[in-house]
This record gives structure tokens, sequence and C-alpha cells, in this order.
């Protein structure tokens, strides 16, 4: 299966590493770093530089692939979708940006090929969990999904460093979040709904973040009391958030703020990412919680070391295009993550790595 990888980021090239090594896939990388590009190129994937944002030089480049892979920035999605459909190409991205989604199901609907976004972690696995677990269910009451990529030993006042894109993360923090509530579609402000919990004794708290559903309200429409995705944090954080983007006004300047956060705020590779899914209901006349919790560290090893958002994000991506390869999924359309059967998922080459790492031992 021909591939066109848009995107050498950090992401970008764990997928073309993990495509590449199947030996399945004929992977080509566009970017237009010739540094990114060159690193891979070195290691035998082949590469091409091309302007991402230039939607006629995407379209060159991807023309005659079998599939794009979008792991380019989310405000690019839209545009990568549309090169796509123009070449007749099936599309995978990553994108949390709801507006991009919606757009990309639109066009889907003249396709005759795939269009499957939100395939990563939040949105992507953490939505196939979810519809996995309220499906044995015989009435859904209340479905409360969170996710959190953390550093393991943060150091500063946010408690935080930047472990994947700063632009996706102020996109999430700025715009308003899906939810139902009551049986009723709702839209929920960023950074409210503010909760504590503790997993194996740490403490975290979980907030609105936009996104992170995926298409799950539409799905779970008329069947679910109360639907919720928060994004978990150390404590602190949200408070000290709230502060730059509302009280300092940098929601209405969120590049200044991103190159904030680049500047001052370091990388890490030392991180972990939590999954954590309740579910309850009634089942066989009794009303029960299901719980699916996870806790993913960073793979360090010395020659190749993956950050855990790598591992997670990059697992979901190319689970999907397997999955669609081997024909578990539909093959023209728009794909739900809810498509996607969590058994087939975990049971992946690629998706077995949220089933080898730990899980979580206990939750309070």
């Amino acid at each position: 299966m021909k591939i066109a990888l848009l995107g050498a980021g950090h992401i970008g090239q764990t997928i073309a590493r993990l495509l590449h090594a199947t030996g399945d896939y004929q992977v080509t990388v566009l970017d237009k770093s010739a540094a990114y590009l060159k690193v891979l190129a070195g290691e035998g994937i082949a590469t091409a530089e091309v302007d991402s944002e230039n939607k006629a030089a995407l379209v060159a480049g991807i023309r005659g692939k079998d599939a794009v892979v979008n792991a380019l920035p989310y405000h690019l999605a839209i545009n990568a979708a549309e090169a796509a459909l123009e070449c007749g190409c099936h599309y995978f991205d990553l994108t949390e940006d709801v507006a991009a989604t919606k757009a990309i199901m639109e066009m889907s609907k003249s396709a005759k090929t795939a269009f499957m976004p939100q395939c990563g972690l939040a949105p992507g696995f953490i939505g196939i969990v979810a519809h996995h677990l309220a499906k044995q269910f015989d009435e859904v009451r209340d479905v409360q999904m969170r996710v959190g990529a953390l550093p393991a030993f943060p150091t500063n006042k946010l408690k935080y460093n930047l472990t994947w894109s700063v632009d996706g993360l102020i996109n999430e923090y700025c715009h308003p979040c899906e939810a139902i509530h009551g049986g009723e579609f709702i839209s929920a402000l960023p950074l409210e709904g503010l909760e504590h919990f503790s997993l194996d004794g740490t403490e975290y708290e979980a907030f609105n973040t936009s996104g992170g559903l995926g298409t799950l309200c539409e799905t779970w429409a008329g069947k679910v009391r109360n639907l919720d995705y928060k994004t978990v944090r150390y404590p602190g954080h949200r408070d000290l958030m709230k502060f730059l983007l509302e009280d300092l006004a940098l929601a209405g300047d969120q590049e200044k703020l991103k190159d904030i956060m680049r500047k001052s705020m370091p990388a890490t590779m030392q991180d972990v990412v939590l999954v954590f899914v309740t579910v309850s209901g009634m089942k066989n006349g009794q009303l029960l919680q299901e719980v699916f919790a996870r806790k993913i560290f960073a793979d360090r090893d010395v020659k190749a070391p993956l950050s855990a958002i790598q591992i997670t994000t990059a697992a979901g991506i190319c689970t999907a295009v397997d999955l669609f390869r081997e024909g578990k999924l539909p093959q023209s359309g728009f794909i739900r993550q809810e498509d996607v059967a969590l058994p087939d998922f975990l049971a992946n080459r690629f998706g077995k790595a949220y089933e080898q790492l730990r899980q979580v031992q206990s939750i309070a």
C-alpha cells in the first residue's frame, strides 16, 4: 500500500518508522523541513521536500498514492483532506479540531474513498474504548473520558512540559467543548468543570477541553444521560492557564502565548499518558460501572527513545491504517473511531502498544 505521510515532526517520524518497518507499506514522507527529511532518508525511507501549506504542491506530491496519512498541525487538516479528495486517495489524520472534522465529514459525502480523521489518542483511542464499554450496557447513563499526556517529573509552576504540538494544546484550551448533559447536547466552556482524582496514589485534576470526544456526541445522541471528555493535568495547572488565557487576555493573542511556551517550557521525552474511561448504566437489571484505565510510559531505549505520547499517538493512526488495509473498516465514506472494534485494535500489531504497558493498579 502506497502511503503519502504528511509531516516529518516528532509524531510523523514515529509513524513513518512503524509503517516502513512492516514491509507492507511504501511510505513517502512529505515535509518542508529538509533537516527532518534527511533523518528519515538516512534510514531508507523515501522523502520529498514539499510546502505543506501549498495545496497544489501537496496534490502533486500525493498523486498516485493509495492513502494520505496526515501528521501536520491541525490548521492544515482541511487543506490536506481536500488534496486527498482531489487525488482519489484514502485519508487519515490526527486532528482534534472540531471544525476541521466537520468539514472533512462533509467532503467525504462525495468521495469514493475513505476519510478517517481523529485517529490519535484523544480523539481516537479514547472514543474506541468508551464506545466499546457503552455497548455492553442495556441502558447507558454516564460516560466519562479522561486523558492526560504529562511529564513524568514536573518541575515548573505549570507542572507541565511540552510533550506534543503546542498548536494543538492551545487550540483545545480555547474552543467550546461538546458534551451531553441530562440527555441534551451542550457546548461547555474550556477549562471549566474542574474535578480531582488520584491514580496509583498520584493526585490529578481534570477539566473541559475541546475535541476529545470525536463524533461520540452524534453517535450516542438520545441514548445516554451524560457524556463528556476532560484533559488530565497535575493540580494547579488549570488555574495558571486560566490566568494566562483570560486574565492576561492571551486567548486573543494565541501566537504570543505559543511563542512564550516554546521559548520557556522545555520539551521532554520522559512522559506518561493516562487513559481513564468510566461507563455506568443498567445491565441485566443492575446498576453497574465499567472502568478502563491505563498508564503508558515512555520507552527509554538508548538507540531509539520514544515518548509516551509518540507511542500512543502513532499507534492509534497506524492501527487505523492497518485495520483499513486488512478490510476490517469501511472502505469508503466517513469512518468514525466508533467503527473500530476495541478487540481488533488491541490485537493489532500496532495497537498492542496499549496492552503491553502497565495497567493502573488503583483509582480513587
